[in-house]
């Protein structure tokens, strides 16, 4: 096939040897089967920011570390270069992810190397080699939907444990192999730390991963992992060991008046953007 002009680059330096066929294309990147020397892996190609169609970006984004103090003057004031730098950091985002889910014992994809706004990373296959099938794709047994919804817990609290949050996490970016689940997507990960939106995609990603096992072993629609984690979270008591039950009982509280005038102030921020690209894009 014709060679993507983003994989040219990679190509010409020898880091790929043949670029095979288009994987799939998503809201924010274009992925492609390449072969590395005698290695097949996919070759993920980020779409630009005007692009890409990923809602409410904005969210995720709130509270990532700049560490260059000269980047993130820029970032702040929305220069062109400010612009370049945040989207940068977006694409980073998910390999330095990757490394650090790896080593806290989540399955992820390997990633090898990142150039050019290309993340070449391990291609998850199935027993006979092709591409493993999205857990959407899949039937379960009821004995393996609650094996593997454990499994995935654990994930999120294992990912939880170092301060992330996946986001977007559900049946559409988990893959599965022969051992089982595997986590992939992550340019939307946020800090649960600093991300003041963090425990409430935490409670989303939980739920969809629940609903979904669900109509195999419906038990697990009524569970509430999710507030049980986070409250073990912020009490500075979770670990990856930590006894979980499935059942929560949540306190009543007054509402976060700041978290709603944030939610309009993100809103207005994303409107305002989606005005200014219009803008740009008339003839």
């Amino acid at each position: 096939m014709k060679i993507p002009n983003r994989l040219q680059p990679l190509v010409d330096d020898g880091l790929i040897d043949e670029v095979i066929r288009r994987l799939k294309s998503g809201k924010e990147a274009d992925v492609f089967i390449v072969r590395c020397n005698k290695e097949i892996r996919c070759a993920k190609i980020y779409k630009e920011a005007e692009k890409r169609n990923f809602k409410q970006a904005i969210r995720y984004q709130e509270g990532r570390k700049v560490r260059n103090s000269r980047s993130a003057r820029a970032i702040k004031k929305g220069s062109k270069f400010g612009r370049a730098q945040k989207e940068n950091t977006w694409q980073k985002t998910e390999m330095e992810a990757l490394y650090l889910l790896a080593q806290a014992g989540v399955r992820v994809p390997q990633p090898v190397i990142y150039m050019n706004d290309v993340l070449v990373m391990e291609m998850i296959t199935d027993e006979a080699g092709h591409a493993a099938p999205r857990l959407s794709d899949v039937t379960l047994t009821a004995k393996q939907a609650r094996a593997d919804h454990q499994l995935m817990i654990n994930y999120a609290v294992r990912m939880l444990c170092i301060g992330l949050v996946h986001g977007d996490l559900s049946e559409f970016n988990i893959l599965m192999d022969n051992n089982g689940p595997v986590i992939i997507d992550l340019p939307q990960v946020v800090n649960a730390t600093t991300n003041r939106y963090a425990q409430s995609m935490f409670e989303r990603d939980i739920h969809n991963i629940s609903r979904y096992y669900s109509q195999y072993a419906p038990e697990l629609h009524s569970s509430t992992y999710a507030q049980e984690i986070w409250e073990l979270y912020q009490s500075g008591m979770l670990t990856t060991d930590s006894v979980l039950s499935g059942q929560f009982i949540r306190k009543a509280s007054c509402a976060d008046i700041s978290t709603v005038l944030a939610e309009i102030h993100i809103t207005s921020e994303e409107h305002q953007q989606q005005l200014m690209s219009h803008k740009k894009i008339k003839p």
